[in-house]
């Protein structure tokens, strides 16, 4: 096991990237982040993306890096977190993990081996026929059985990340159960849970309201003339796949806001069943002192 990382997670809307900047100051560290959308460049009111003022002055890696055409994976993200965790180590630094994408997560603190991913086209057209015959529900059971850490990740629907979850499972085999138990490093969690459920889901209510009067219609119309389109992984994400209703006159502009509210909540309660599985992450409802303070003494020992 090496060096001393800080990871901060939690659900969306309950504070972790302001937290992030303070505990920064506070241990003179450097933010990784870990959320699989803010990776995408020119998508930054939907994702909520931390701006340049916010961050004072703390030095921000892994984000505004990926074009919204081009998929993203977990290996590839694991890829380029590690060596910039190991530098900041080597500087002295503290590196500061912040993010809910509990993939990403996973991905840094225990080793994987994501080796020999390459296609497997006849593997894919016979898992996308058993998917068409047999439905989303039999194949997302399938994928748990295999990858339950995927399968919590991955939305029954979306066709094209539970197929090539499965083959990347079917093709290669299953992680090595012994290695997700040991971690790569020494770290510190703190976890964020926005307080009570009524108040984070006042917080995610308010803070999508906020997006729309930032120009989110806006940035979705930018990303559609530029050549994104909703099949793409990066549109595939809560806060610009409710937009196809709109585009296709089947939703209004106050239905995709409502909808992108309800799919934000039952996302942000999946990410606390996630979190809360592991029992070192010390739970604050909110970035307050008694938080940063525990950060402190942490550090301090």
């Amino acid at each position: 096991m090496k060096g001393k990382l800080l990871f901060i997670v939690g659900p969306t809307a309950s504070g972790k990237s302001d937290f992030a900047v303070k505990a920064s100051k506070l241990l003179d560290g450097e933010i990784i982040s870990a959320d699989s959308m803010q990776i995408y460049k020119d998508m930054n009111v939907g994702t909520a993306k931390i701006l340049k003022e916010e961050m004072s002055g703390v030095p921000h890696h892994l984000i505004d890096f990926v074009n919204p055409k081009d998929d993203f994976s977990v290996a590839e993200y694991r890829e380029r977190a590690v060596p910039v965790i190991d530098s900041l180590l080597r500087r002295g630094k503290i590196p500061v993990i912040c993010g809910g994408t509990g993939l990403y997560v996973n991905a840094v603190l225990y080793p994987m081996n994501f080796s020999d991913t390459s296609k497997n086209s006849e593997l894919r057209n016979t898992l996308s026929e058993e998917y068409d015959e047999k439905g989303a529900d039999f194949m997302h059971e399938k994928l748990r059985l295999i990858d339950p850490v995927s399968a919590e990740k991955i939305h029954k629907n979306d066709k094209k990340r539970i197929i090539r979850a499965l083959e990347i499972n079917l093709s290669h085999g299953k992680r090595d159960e012994n290695d997700v138990k040991t971690p790569c490093y020494n770290a510190i969690f703190v976890g964020l849970s926005g307080g009570t459920r009524d108040k984070l889901y006042e917080r995610i209510n308010l803070r999508v309201d906020k997006m729309f009067d930032n120009g989110l219609v806006d940035e979705v119309n930018k990303l559609l003339k530029s050549g994104v389109t909703f099949e793409n992984q990066s549109m595939q994400a809560i806060g610009y796949k409710e937009f196809k209703g709109l585009f296709d006159n089947t939703a209004s502009v106050d239905d995709v806001k409502e909808l992108i509210k309800k799919n934000t909540r039952n996302y942000a309660k999946r990410q606390l069943t996630w979190f809360r599985q592991y029992d070192f992450i010390k739970w604050f409802d909110c970035a307050d002192e008694t938080a940063l303070q525990y950060v402190k003494d942490s550090f301090s020992r």
